[in-house]
């Protein structure tokens, strides 16, 4: 099997559309996704994901099934000097000193994290994806897939940064927080994952590639800033 987790385009986070930069890059998206054979779509709730998705599906005369647990991540913190925010957004001198970070079975057990609605949140996205993929034939037993039904198909998931994150974090068992601090899937990016087989009935999951923007390149677009932070602390981009 076959997961494309694609990213939405630049987005107008205030209307939850995408700007016009997102749309041409959208368009460039829908071009390349529909020479694909794809067996299914499924799409977040969110209106740029959403956005995002219309212009392959209308291209290619299909639809979408819209699952909550696509959303962008909703995990919440209690922040000492901002309040409530969102619980990825951590300074690299705080969180690169918590070993527990770095572990899949431990991040979410530092106080931090521990006294928000992380965890709740974060298994709402790892049950959704489960029974997706059982859905299609692999069902997640330990650090492994039960291989009810191999297949070769493809499936789409247009979503968002934070909960592709999160998605591969559970599929490879490793910490988000990885995920989140030391990869970027920039707009309308595609990642793509492949089941591998070496044993017959087990399956793990295997990235052939992470934020490809190929299809950018080849329009002629340059790719969004979003999600990116400054190179250089004195650069005069986002901090």
């Amino acid at each position: 099997m076959e997961i494309l987790i694609v990213r939405h385009g630049d987005p107008n986070y205030a209307l939850d559309t995408l700007t016009t930069k997102g749309i041409r890059e959208a368009k460039l998206l829908a071009k390349r996704l529909s020479k694909l054979d794809v067996k299914a779509f499924y799409c977040s709730p969110l209106g740029r994901a959403k956005k995002t998705a219309s212009y392959t599906l209308r291209m290619m005369k299909r639809k979408a099934e819209t699952l909550d647990f696509l959303r962008e991540f909703e995990g919440t913190v209690n922040d000492p000097e901002r309040g409530k925010m969102c619980c990825w957004d951590r300074k690299p001198a705080y969180w690169t000193e918590i070993p527990e970070y770095y572990t899949y079975e431990n991040w979410n057990s530092v106080p931090l994290m521990a006294e928000g609605n992380v965890t709740e949140k974060y298994k709402k996205v790892c049950d959704g994806i489960d029974e997706l993929m059982a859905k299609h034939g692999y069902v997640h037993n330990g650090k492994l897939y039960d291989v009810v039904n191999e297949n070769h198909d493809i499936i789409v998931l247009f979503c968002h940064f934070g909960v592709e994150s999160v998605l591969l974090s559970h599929i490879f068992g490793i910490s988000p927080m990885i995920m989140w601090h030391n990869f970027v899937a920039l707009p309308t990016s595609v990642t793509r994952i492949v089941s591998q087989e070496r044993e017959k009935g087990k399956a793990i999951f295997t990235c052939l590639q992470y934020g490809d923007l190929s299809h950018l390149y080849a329009g002629g677009e340059e790719p969004s800033f979003r999600a990116r932070w400054c190179e250089c602390y004195s650069d005069d981009t986002r901090h």
